[in-house]
């Protein structure tokens, strides 16, 4: 079989996590190989090209010829241009979330792959938690939910809000349990370190009757992801960080009901080597992706709600 040649675009905090990947699977798969990297900065482009023994470039564009797939891990600003040069170029592209930095971005690059026949896609990675995996054939229906995704500040550029940064991940996993985008959006968010959103809370509600409480944070001590839902028949508790699942549980008896608690065993994995695995089957049986565009764009028109829903924080006085 030839080796499907990837190329790494960035090698800043995820650019390098993606390149550590291809690396690891590339050394127990003969059928992948990293053939380049991307990257702009002079100093970070010699450290990564020494680190993984590749060819390295300043602009994406120059790789063409040198790579069958690309995964791009630079700045939100960027995805739009480095996805679209490389869909057009022949490459099937993974793009780290969010898919752009706005709809018309997301729909551009959506419809270029369809009309390409090229694989594209998104960075989700909570998908791919296994925690998540192991809850999910266990749900109906889920009547509240409540969500909190908390961390300190990153030791990383942060080109984009709070929602699109991190709430983004819970806004597409309860849409997934859910089946569809939310009715109604209330949110409010404070900007603390940045000039733009660091913590936020949404109150959103389905056509269902799903209630979501969501809250995401950049600027809290402690890190926590958690996922809490509630359906007619129980409580489920999933901690994404330890990777845990909680259920209970009403069991129908004589008298009182009774709760039973159940603790989900699972093998935890790499849930990045999983998504790397997943985007190589996609592109060698020209399948469609776990996370494709268009859950990705569905994700990002959400995130869009809860920051336009946002008060001024004038008003909040």
């Amino acid at each position: 079989m030839k080796p499907l040649r990837i190329a790494v675009v960035g090698s800043g905090y995820m650019g390098r996590l993606h390149l550590r990947k291809v690396t690891e699977l590339a050394e127990s798969e003969p059928g992948v190989a990293l053939t380049c990297l991307v990257e702009p900065d002079p100093e970070r482009r010699k450290q990564a090209a020494e680190a993984h023994g590749v060819p390295a470039f300043e602009d994406h564009r120059e790789l063409a010829g040198f790579a069958d797939a690309a995964i791009v891990a630079a700045p939100t600003v960027s995805h739009r241009i480095i996805a679209e040069d490389l869909l057009r170029a022949g490459l099937d592209v993974l793009v780290e979330k969010p898919l752009a930095a706005d709809l018309e971005e997301a729909e551009a690059l959506l419809d270029l792959a369809h009309r390409s026949g090229r694989v594209l896609q998104v960075g989700h990675l909570e998908r791919f938690n296994p925690a998540l995996q192991a809850v999910m054939a266990h749900t109906q229906r889920p009547l509240f939910v409540e969500a909190h995704r908390l961390g300190p500040f990153p030791d990383r550029s942060t080109d984009v809000d709070v929602v699109r940064d991190l709430m983004i991940h819970d806004l597409d996993l309860i849409q997934r349990l859910v089946g569809e985008e939310p009715e109604r959006v209330e949110a409010v968010g404070v900007p603390v370190l940045t000039d733009k959103v660091d913590i936020a809370n949404a109150r959103i509600t389905f056509a269902t009757g799903c209630v979501a409480n969501v809250t995401a944070s950049r600027v809290s001590p402690t890190p926590m992801r958690k996922l809490r839902f509630f359906q007619h028949d129980g409580y489920f508790s999933i901690d994404l960080l330890e990777h845990s699942v909680v259920i209970f549980r009403r069991t129908p008896t004589e008298g009182e009901p009774r709760i039973e608690m159940e603790k989900l065993e699972f093998d935890p994995e790499d849930a990045l080597m999983a998504q790397l695995r997943a985007f190589v089957a996609s592109v060698r049986d020209r399948d469609h992706p776990v996370v494709s565009a268009r859950d990705a764009l569905s994700a990002l028109r959400t995130a869009l709600r809860v920051i336009e829903a946002m008060p001024d924080v004038s008003e909040l006085a």
